[in-house]
């Protein structure tokens, strides 16, 4: 080969490769990831989120590219997050922590995939026309944990029988928590509990929530459904053990991190099921033609360490009730 021609071949091929890579990048899909909570307090639902994908085919940073965006709890930043996340060439858009993430995405996009994981039910919020057959760009997975509220009371008033008034924390800016606090008021009342209502929007509301709990004579405390609780988990913990307050809430990471019981389906499993949509979607499937996923099992967790602490005794039938104790 003549040196020139040697020359020509070397730099043509130089330049083909930068095309090359060029064009392989733009084939791997993007998927838009917007949370209302914090990275860090969901980091089980997003490895469980990963999951689900990878059972699908796909892998963050080799065959495809996951665009996280967090809310941090403040639902007003939710649109901006969305509208900066459309900037890129999504595929397909997750969201996570409730119907108002997943109502915006849906009012800013019908064309682009929208699969979600809500704790509530999304029929009631028009997200979908049904469960069985979502229809249009819509559909993902629901825990349900909403509906679970007077359940929670109930537990709670099983451990703590003696009790007369039992307080709610409730975040007032998750569009939740009106539908939620109407069923714990009727559970309540069909309990004959008198119950107080403490919103919370704030670690300083929190903490005057809890510091409130003495003087109006609560004997124990639900938790509501809500991201920003969830990310305060550990300050809720550690309240609940400065005041002696038995607290129950949704999910077993609230035990783990201290409080006395939860009880909800598998949080981490609805975001497993939504990476596996998204998957589906990816190689092909259309949203319209997968039914939103429901709960099959509800989890009760007991933590008796904390139990001792607070001078509780729970029954052995409701431990052999419970999924998970923890000693």
């Amino acid at each position: 080969m003549k040196r020139r021609d040697f020359i020509t071949l070397i730099g043509g091929a130089a330049a083909a490769r930068p095309l090359t890579a060029r064009a392989q990048q733009q084939t791997i899909p993007v998927v838009g990831y917007l949370h209302a909570g914090s990275p860090g307090s969901n980091a089980n639902q997003t490895a469980a989120f990963r999951a689900g994908l990878k059972e699908s085919g796909f892998v963050d940073g080799q065959n495809v590219t996951i665009e996280s965006r967090w809310a941090e709890g403040v639902y007003d930043r939710v649109p901006a997050l969305l509208a900066n996340l459309l900037q890129r060439p999504l595929a397909v858009i997750a969201t996570g922590g409730g119907p108002a993430v997943a109502l915006a995405a849906k009012a800013a996009t019908t064309t682009i995939p929208i699969v979600f994981v809500s704790g509530d039910d999304p029929v009631r919020y028009g997200l979908v026309a049904s469960l069985a057959q979502p229809g249009g760009n819509i559909t993902g997975a629901v825990f349900f944990n909403v509906a679970l509220a007077a359940k929670r009371l109930e537990l709670l008033h099983e451990m703590i029988p003696s009790a007369k008034v039992i307080a709610y924390l409730v975040n007032p800016n998750n569009p939740e928590a009106e539908q939620e606090t109407k069923n714990v008021q009727a559970g309540a009342r069909t309990l004959g509990l008198d119950l107080q209502i403490l919103r919370a929007t704030s670690e300083r509301d929190i903490d005057a929530g809890f510091a409130k709990l003495a003087n109006l004579g609560v004997m124990g405390l639900l938790v509501g459904s809500d991201p920003y609780l969830f990310n305060r988990r550990d300050q809720i913990a550690a309240l609940s053990a400065r005041h002696a307050m038995p607290v129950i809430a949704t999910a077993r990471e609230y035990v783990a991190a201290g409080i006395l019981a939860s009880y909800g389906s598998s949080i981490p499993d609805a975001y497993r099921q939504a990476g596996v949509y998204v998957g589906q979607i990816l190689n092909g499937a259309k949203p319209a033609d997968l039914p939103v996923t429901q709960p099959t099992k509800f989890e009760l967790a007991i933590n008796l360490k904390t139990a001792k602490a607070l001078g509780l005794d729970v029954s052995s039938q409701l431990q052999q009730r419970a999924d998970e104790v923890i000693e």
